[in-house]
C-alpha cells in the first residue's frame, strides 16, 4: 500500500498497476516522533503525516512539491525508511500545455522508478481501460432550507465536516487541497497526456500560477453559500497570507479556523464552528408572549468555564432573580450541579420551577441537566446587549482564553476571534504571576495602580514571563511596578484581538479579569476609550444563556 497526500498525485496510475492507494489523513494525539525529527516550526500537517507513516505499514509514500514543509518531510522519510519507496514528485506551477508536458515527463520518470522498486509493469492500454471504468467523484451541492457552508484554504480534516453535519449545516463545497472530486480524463489518443491534463485542471492549489484564476473561482463558489470557513494549518504562512487577502474582497461571512491536526484541538474547533453557525442562523420566530400572567415563569443560564461556573435565574420579564459564581473543580459537571443548587437556594425555587435551562462555556456539553447548549460567543453577545444595548465590541478574558466579539445594533455577533491556544494573557496567567509575586489575585490589580516606574514585560508566554518576573524580583524591582508591567502586557495582547474584529465603540469587558482594576486601566489606556463593566462581569455569558432560554420558551421582547 502506498500513501499519498496531494490531489495532484497520480493515484490512478498506481491503482491500475494493482497497488492499493490510501490518502493519508493525520489523526494523532501528539507529535512525539515528529518533534524529535523535525523543526518545531514545521507545519503541523507535515508532522501529522510523519506520525501516521511511522505507525502504519506503508510500502511507500508519494509526495509533491507543494511547500517547504513537505520537502522537509521527504528528507526525514528518506532517512527513516531507506528501504521504502519515498518519492517526491515535482509538480509544476503552470497548468497550461507546457506544464502538462512537463508533468507528464516527470510522472513517466516516477513510473520507471516504481517499476524498478516493485517489479511491476505499467501498461498504458490497461491504464486507459481503468480510467474508463472510473467516474468523477460526487461533488457538493447547495441545499434549500439549510445553512450552506463552503470550505476553502488548506486541507481540512473530516472532523470539520462532521461538526457541520451534526449541527444541520450543509457543506456546499470543499475547495481545500483534497476536497473536490478528482477530474478523470480518458483520452485514447493521448492516454497519459490526457490524464495529466485532467489532474492539472482540477480546482487550482494556491501554489499554482495566477493565470489559473483561483481567486475568481473562489469568488464564484462563495457567492452561492451563506458563509465560508477558511481553514489553515498552524505555521502555514502561505494560506495565512491568502486568508488576509481574501477577507478584503470576499462579501460573505467568513470564519478563520486554524488547526494543528491533533485531536486535542477538537473542542476549540467545535466552539468556533458552532458560534459561526449561530451568527449565520436567523432567530426562528416564536409565538409572542407578553411575559405577564398569573404564574411567573423562570429560566436558567449556566456558563461552565475553566475557573468558574456561573448560573443565572431570570424570570419572564427578563429580570435576574438570582445568580451564583462557584469555582470550577476537577469535573465541570459537579461544579455545574453545585452552581445549580446554590442559585436555586438564593432564588427560593426548586428545580421543577425552572422551565428551560441553556448551558454555555467550554463545559456546556457536560451539563446533563441542561435542555440545550449554545456557544459562549453568542451568549456573551446577547448578555452584553442585555446589560448595555450600546455595546458593539466585547473583550472577554476568562480563565483559559480571551475573546474579542463584534456586535451589531441588535446584539448579534458580526465577528469574533479567540485566543485559546495557550494561557497567555488569561486568568491563569495572572494567577501564576500573583503566586510569583507572593500576593493574592485580588491584590495584584490594586497594587498595579500604585506603580511609579514603567516596566515592560517582553514575553507573554506564561513560562517565560514567570522567568522574566523572577529576574525582575532579583533586580529589586517593586512588586507594584512588575504588576503594572504585567497588566500592560495583557492589554497589548487584548488590543491585538480587538483590532482583528474592528474596534467600534462602545466597549465592554467581561470575565473574571474584568475585576482586575490594573488590567482594566491598562486596556482603557491602550484603546483610548472607557470600558463598560457590569456589577458582576462573570455572569454575562450565563445571562445571555438565560435570554436564549426565554426565547426558546417563546418570549419575545422589543
Amino acid at each position: 500500500m502506498l500513501g499519498y497526500i496531494c490531489k495532484y498525485a497520480p493515484v490512478e496510475i498506481f491503482q491500475a498497476m494493482g497497488v492499493e492507494m490510501e490518502r493519508i489523513e493525520p489523526d494523532v494525539a501528539n507529535f512525539n516522533q515528529a518533534e524529535i525529527r523535525m523543526h518545531p516550526n514545521i507545519c503541523s500537517f507535515a508532522k501529522g503525516v510523519l506520525e501516521e507513516v511511522m505507525k502504519k505499514d506503508y510500502e511507500g509514500v508519494i509526495l509533491t512539491t507543494c511547500c517547504d514543509s513537505i520537502r522537509r518531510l521527504y528528507d526525514v522519510l528518506r532517512e527513516e525508511f531507506p528501504e521504502k519507496f519515498i518519492y517526491m514528485l515535482d509538480t509544476p506551477r503552470i497548468t497550461k500545455e507546457a506544464g502538462i508536458a512537463l508533468y507528464e515527463q516527470r510522472i513517466r520518470v516516477m513510473i520507471q522508478e516504481y517499476e524498478k522498486f516493485s517489479g511491476k509493469k505499467f501498461q498504458e492500454d490497461k491504464f486507459l481501460e481503468y480510467l474508463k471504468e472510473r467516474q468523477e467523484e460526487q461533488q457538493y451541492a447547495i441545499k434549500n432550507n439549510s445553512v450552506n457552508i463552503g470550505i476553502i484554504g488548506a486541507r481540512a480534516n473530516e472532523s470539520i465536516k462532521k461538526i457541520l453535519e451534526e449541527k444541520g449545516a450543509n457543506v456546499a463545497f470543499d475547495l481545500t487541497c483534497t476536497g473536490l472530486g478528482r477530474k478523470i480524463l480518458a483520452d485514447e489518443k493521448e492516454i497519459l497526456g490526457g490524464y495529466v491534463r485532467g489532474l492539472l485542471s482540477q480546482f487550482p492549489c494556491m501554489r499554482m500560477e495566477l493565470a489559473s484564476n483561483r481567486d475568481e473561482l473562489i469568488r464564484r463558489f462563495a457567492g452561492s453559500v451563506d458563509g465560508i470557513i477558511y481553514h489553515t494549518v498552524q505555521f502555514c504562512d502561505n494560506y495565512a497570507y491568502e486568508y488576509a487577502w481574501v477577507k478584503e474582497w470576499l462579501d460573505r461571512p467568513m470564519l478563520l479556523l486554524e488547526t494543528d491536526y491533533t485531536r486535542q484541538s477538537s473542542g476549540q474547533i467545535r466552539t468556533r464552528i458552532e458560534a459561526f453557525l449561530e451568527s449565520l442562523t436567523p432567530d426562528i420566530p416564536q409565538p409572542k408572549k407578553t411575559g405577564k400572567g398569573d404564574k411567573t415563569m423562570y429560566v436558567m443560564g449556566i456558563d461552565s468555564g475553566s475557573t468558574s461556573t456561573n448560573a443565572v435565574i431570570m424570570d419572564q420579564d427578563r429580570k435576574i432573580r438570582a445568580f451564583s459564581v462557584v469555582r470550577t473543580g476537577a469535573k465541570s459537571g459537579v461544579s455545574a450541579q453545585k452552581a445549580l443548587e446554590e442559585v436555586l437556594e438564593k432564588a427560593g425555587l426548586s428545580r421543577e420551577d425552572i422551565s428551560w435551562i441553556v448551558s454555555t462555556g467550554y463545559g456546556r456539553v457536560s451539563i446533563d441537566f441542561a435542555d440545550e447548549n449554545v456557544t459562549e460567543i453568542s451568549c456573551h453577545g446577547k448578555g452584553a446587549h442585555y446589560f448595555n444595548p450600546k455595546i458593539r465590541t466585547i473583550l472577554d478574558i476568562g480563565g483559559q482564553d480571551s475573546k474579542a466579539i463584534h456586535l451589531n445594533e441588535k446584539g448579534e455577533v458580526k465577528d469574533f476571534v479567540m485566543n485559546d491556544k495557550c494561557a497567555a494573557g488569561t486568568g491563569r496567567f495572572l494567577e501564576m504571576i500573583a503566586r510569583t509575586l507572593e500576593v493574592s489575585l485580588d491584590e495584584l490589580g490594586a497594587i498595579a495602580l500604585t506603580s511609579t516606574e514603567k516596566i515592560e514585560i517582553t514575553s507573554m508566554c506564561s513560562v517565560f514571563a514567570e522567568s522574566e518576573v523572577i529576574s525582575l524580583i532579583a533586580n529589586n524591582k517593586e512588586k507594584a511596578d512588575i504588576a503594572e508591567g504585567v497588566c500592560h502586557a495583557i492589554a497589548n495582547k487584548a488590543f491585538g484581538l480587538l483590532r482583528r474584529v474592528g474596534m467600534e465603540p462602545d466597549f465592554m469587558m467581561t470575565g473574571g479579569v474584568a475585576k482586575n482594576p490594573g488590567v482594566v486601566r491598562a486596556v482603557e489606556e491602550k484603546i483610548g476609550a472607557s470600558l463598560y463593566i457590569c456589577e458582576e462581569p462573570e455572569i454575562v455569558g450565563a445571562a445571555g444563556a438565560a435570554l436564549y432560554a426565554l426565547e426558546k420558551c417563546g418570549f419575545c421582547f422589543i
